[in-house]
């Protein structure tokens, strides 16, 4: 990296833009990707020292930028103002709440009012959409950088929240840097098919799952999806190893497998609901594409959305284990009884992945209180142990 980048034109390289990123310590990146920064995106797609994780969504991409905080890295999320829009959920009720830092380099079409007729009002607003969020934001230009980035850097580590920097068009070079996959070749044992019967009958109370997935769990770190789903695993014995989900329906697994992505010498297990990856599918074909060999990706389906009322969700005709056996992951598993919960589970933390197992569960739902600390508080007890 040249640590002494000297910009003196109007526009910068992606190349020189990844190296004063790095320089101010950004060391891990996810995103959507936009024309405006093509080049940034090319060099950290085979940079050496910086991953780059190409997102199916930018609230995906929020998510996965939350894991690798708590992982000990300082993220970037990578996105066109569009995206805007589609993180809107996950920036107030995962980063916000939660009070997770992070630089949002948002591309700004529309800007002016000169671009194609789709960018127009959302260039208009989005420094509005920005303010309506409190996030605290800029406009970057390229004379500018070096004292933009110091201030995001400063900015979202004091306040212990997302940053943004509005990216106009031709503040970063374009055309200059060819692409790369982002991903590697695949490799390794071929995903196994998931038992062909069409019809899975539950046998346990998604309580009773729950508690015979964690018989099988120790130390590792587990991000629970929201709604009663984590409030009644908090209910058989709480975990400083457990991150609890208030908000951000879908993101569990986003940020589970940012976590996993980026500590992969510990595995991570993320405890999902039907709902929520219905949510998320785009997480199926990332986890496969990414192969995090510690990703343990356990979904209790119920096919009801519990939590607002019961009302049917579509996996009673859809079976999310063969959509997680096609899309790539290592090994699929499909049960409905204790003993076969506990040892899917077991048989994944024990072998490389990534691993599904899907756990059908009856609609009952046990009466369990809500989850007594505030989001900081599951903040810096999971972040903390993480990072022992």
């Amino acid at each position: 990296m040249n640590a002494c980048v000297r910009l003196t034109a109007m526009t910068v390289s992606g190349a020189e833009l990844a190296d004063l990123l790095e320089g101010r310590g950004f060391d891990f990146f996810a995103g959507v990707p936009c024309s405006l920064i093509e080049d940034l995106i090319a060099v950290l797609e085979s940079h050496p020292r910086l991953p780059y994780v190409a997102a199916p969504r930018e609230d995906v991409a929020v998510g996965l930028a939350a894991g690798a905080w708590f992982a000990g890295r300082r993220p970037a999320v990578l996105m066109q103002n569009s995206g805007l829009g589609t993180s809107l959920n996950a920036l107030a009720s995962l980063s916000l709440m939660y009070g997770l830092p992070a630089l949002l380099l948002v591309t700004w079409r529309g800007h002016r009012g000169k671009d194609a007729p789709e960018h127009i009002l959302t260039g208009e607003i989005s420094p509005r959409l920005l303010e309506l969020l409190k996030i605290p934001h800029r406009v970057l230009a390229a004379d500018t950088l070096e004292a933009d980035l110091a201030w995001a850097v400063e900015t979202m580590d004091g306040l212990m929240q997302p940053v943004a920097l509005l990216v106009p068009p031709g503040v970063v070079e374009i055309g200059k840097a060819g692409h790369r996959s982002a991903h590697p070749a695949a490799s390794g044992a071929a995903p196994v098919e998931p038992p062909r019967a069409s019809t899975l009958h539950p046998k346990l109370s998604r309580l009773d799952a729950i508690a015979a997935a964690r018989k099988a769990i120790g130390r590792e770190a587990v991000v629970h999806a929201n709604g009663y789903m984590c409030r009644e695993s908090f209910s058989l014995g709480d975990r400083r190893e457990n991150f609890y989900m208030i908000g951000s329906m879908g993101l569990a697994s986003a940020i589970g497998l940012g976590l996993a992505v980026t500590d992969r010498r510990s595995p991570t297990v993320v405890l999902d609901g039907d709902g929520n990856l219905l949510m998320n599918l785009g997480i199926l074909p990332l986890a496969a594409a990414l192969r995090p060999a510690r990703f343990v990706h356990v979904v209790f389906d119920n096919e009801v959305y519990g939590s607002t009322g019961s009302q049917r969700s579509i996996t009673g005709e859809v079976r999310l284990d063969r959509l997680a056996a096609a899309a790539g992951y290592r090994t699929v598993a499909a049960v409905t009884e204790a003993p076969a919960i506990t040892e899917a589970v077991r048989r994944a933390l024990a072998s490389e992945g990534p691993h599904f197992v899907l756990a059908k569960v009856t609609t009952e739902e046990a009466s369990v209180g809500r989850i007594p600390f505030t989001p900081h508080e599951l903040r810096d007890r999971f972040r903390a142990t993480v990072r022992a």
